[in-house]
């Protein structure tokens, strides 16, 4: 039912979204500020880190967490629906930037070696891009309907690759300042009349010397694109949960330090002035690899295997884009937004097919559209990028003294004046961003213009889908969508369950302590744990000719998915046909080979009766007589365990 991965694949995953503007980002800042760009990138890079806080803390709360559910738990849906319009800009836009980048590297190299080979034939570089941004498109639509599992082995696979060339890059600059010795860039900004946007001629930005440090920050700002798909990955990460996200965030904080930090000063300290921006402002890598120390054959090779790369990284951020709004566009179904329609699995894979679907055609759509010259779009895609952040970091802080219960994580920095405990940390972040979406709201012509058009438009077509939605009596409560398979044996490798699991039979989707000491258990001992629930039938032999599965049974496994998705531990859901429920269960412990049973406390009967009816059905089921057999009885103050 469910498929979970490791840290070091969600961090992938998010990786190939933020550290793909190592290609990219250098340029576009100092064009707009000047060669300070390394300095506010590196800031930026770090207050990335503080940011990804606020998302720790978030998912630490709501597993299925991201902008729309923190904002709507702290300021309500319209707010909710406007944040989420705002991030769905960002996303429909990602793709089609990344996988035209991507498309615009390989068609260059190719033009370059067909010119040494004196080829006379050149490929259309706008078209030609276009068309390799839609097959990478369709390329990552099909992985992502086979599943996470499967496209976050192919992020971790393009990681691996970008890790290589990124130890290469900073051994080989580092030889080459030290051979030639540089001087760090300088602190001084230089702003373009662009950078400016409705300011220019104010001259308020050298009047107010703080604004211009907070101009320049927010043209850097859109480094930070991704934070947001690792709350939409958070649900798919692995036992232990909040630790494993914690790793992941780490992770990803050091490769974009030690990428887009790090690199963005090389570029300015070794690629000389009169070609940095005039011939590798939209290659800041290849530049470098360029005017290194080395024989001038050796530097084509590695400027070769640079845009390699840089393709490769630049497609992940195709697939990142469709992972997170698969997240994003899920969360809204579930809240009845959008259709259920939408959130019908996959029959063979599970995955919400049409919600990918839909993405992916929105994606492609802006590719043809745009002819494959996405520069105005790809400025103005930050829009949703800070937007976003503010949303998100002001829910939190409301939920602070709206929500008071514990968290497993908190952003540091908390004083507590007398019975309030006030989030110093989590302030300074939201108002830090509030600040810069401000700064970049007058100063971004493109990015305002056409991310309050697009926002509008995507919150419009929310709103209607929710009225529309709740006008033909949709029902609110929220309940998963599930593939029913049905079988008349239990054959364990059938269902890719392992001898010695654990048979946690639940019938009341509010009472579920015994599975969650279960799936803890599990978490330690490495075993499988399956979930039947049974259907009892009243008649004198049960015929199982009842098999629809019902609302009930759908609100049972709905409450068992959100219980597993917050220990980060599949399960395998049954339902059993029987007129004898204890029966049933004992049947299928034997069938699949189990070592434990546990049970939740019965409110009819003692745990002592609940043994021995067990036990009695056990031993007709069982006809090896030696064969151990562990039964467990749990509830909030004692577990009980007998040997059957």
């Amino acid at each position: 039912m469910l498929v979970f991965i490791s840290f070091w694949r969600a961090a992938a995953i998010v990786l190939c979204d933020m550290a793909s503007t190592v290609y990219y980002i250098g340029g576009i800042v100092e064009q707009a500020i000047g060669k300070a760009a390394p300095w506010y990138i590196g800031a930026v890079m770090l207050f990335a880190y503080a940011v990804r806080g606020i998302y720790i803390e978030s998912c630490a709360m709501f597993v299925r967490g991201g902008v729309y559910r923190v904002v709507k738990e702290a300021m309500g849906g319209t707010l909710a629906k406007l944040s989420v319009s705002a991030l769905m800009f960002d996303y429909v836009l990602t793709g089609p930037i990344s996988g035209v980048s991507a498309g615009q590297y390989i068609v260059g190299l190719t033009n370059e070696l067909l010119q040494l080979v004196h080829v006379p034939v050149a490929i259309p570089t706008a078209a030609g891009s276009a068309a390799i941004a839609v097959a990478i498109t369709l390329y990552f639509w099909r992985q992502n309907i086979l599943g996470i599992e499967e496209s976050s082995d192919k992020a971790m696979k393009i990681m691996g690759v970008t890790t290589v060339m990124i130890v290469v890059m900073v051994t080989w600059c580092g030889v080459t300042l030290w051979m030639r010795g540089a001087t760090l860039p300088p602190f001084e900004l230089h702003f373009s009349d662009e950078a400016l946007g409705w300011l220019g001629g104010t001259g308020w930005e050298k009047q107010i010397g703080a604004l211009g440090i907070l101009i320049a920050f927010g043209h850097s700002i859109l480094a930070m694109s991704g934070e947001e798909s690792l709350a939409q990955v958070n649900r798919e990460i692995a036992h232990p949960k909040v630790p494993n996200l914690i790793r992941a965030g780490l992770v990803i904080f050091l490769f974009t330090m030690l990428t887009t930090g790090l690199v963005s000063f090389f570029a300015v300290m070794i690629i000389p002035d009169d070609v940095r921006m005039s011939t590798y402002s939209d290659n800041l890598v290849g530049g470098l690899a360029m005017y290194m120390v080395g024989p001038l054959s050796v530097r084509l090779v590695l400027r070769a295997f640079v845009v390699v790369v840089g393709f490769l990284i630049l497609a992940g951020a195709v697939n990142t884009a469709i992972v997170g709004s698969n997240g994003v566009l899920n969360r809204v179904a579930e809240d009845g937004v959008l259709p259920d329609w939408f959130r019908l699995p996959h029959r063979r894979y599970g995955t919400t097919k049409r919600i990918i679907n839909l993405v992916v055609g929105l994606q492609i759509f802006t590719i043809v559209a745009s002819r494959g010259n996405v520069y105005a779009l790809g400025e103005a895609y930050a829009f949703g990028v800070v937007w976003s952040f503010v949303f998100k970091a002001l829910s939190m802080v409301v939920l602070r003294f709206k929500d008071r219960r514990p968290r497993e994580w908190r952003v540091p920095v908390n004083v507590r004046v007398g019975r309030w405990e006030i989030p110093v940390g989590l302030i300074l972040i939201f108002l830090v961003l509030l600040a810069t979406a401000l700064a970049n709201l007058v100063t971004k012509r493109v990015a305002t213009q056409w991310g309050v058009g697009f926002t509008v438009v995507f919150f419009v077509i929310f709103w209607l889908s929710e009225r529309i939605h709740h006008r033909r009596g949709a029902a609110q409560q929220h309940l998963e969508k599930f593939n029913v398979r049905y079988t008349a044996e239990l054959e364990p490798e059938a269902i890719a369950v392992r001898p010695g699991c654990k048979v946690v039979p639940v019938r009341d989707p509010s009472n579920l302590r015994h599975l969650d000491r279960a799936l803890r258990d599990a978490e330690r001992e490495d075993v499988d744990v399956v979930v039947p629930t049974v259907k009892v039938e009243r008649e004198l032999v049960a015929t199982g000719s009842n098999p629809n599965f019902t609302p009930d049974e759908q609100a049972i496994f709905t409450a068992v998915v959100d219980l597993a998705e917050k220990h980060g531990k599949s399960v395998v859901p049954l339902v059993l046909t029987s007129n004898d429920a204890f029966f049933a269960i004992a049947r299928a412990a034997q069938e699949l080979g189990a070592k434990e049973v546990v049970l939740g406390r019965s409110g009819r009967i003692a745990p002592d009766v609940q043994a021995e009816s067990f036990a009695i059905r056990w031993g007709a089921v069982e006809p090896n007589g030696e064969r151990d057999m562990t039964l467990r009885i749990v509830s909030d103050r004692e577990d009980l365990r007998f040997a059957v």
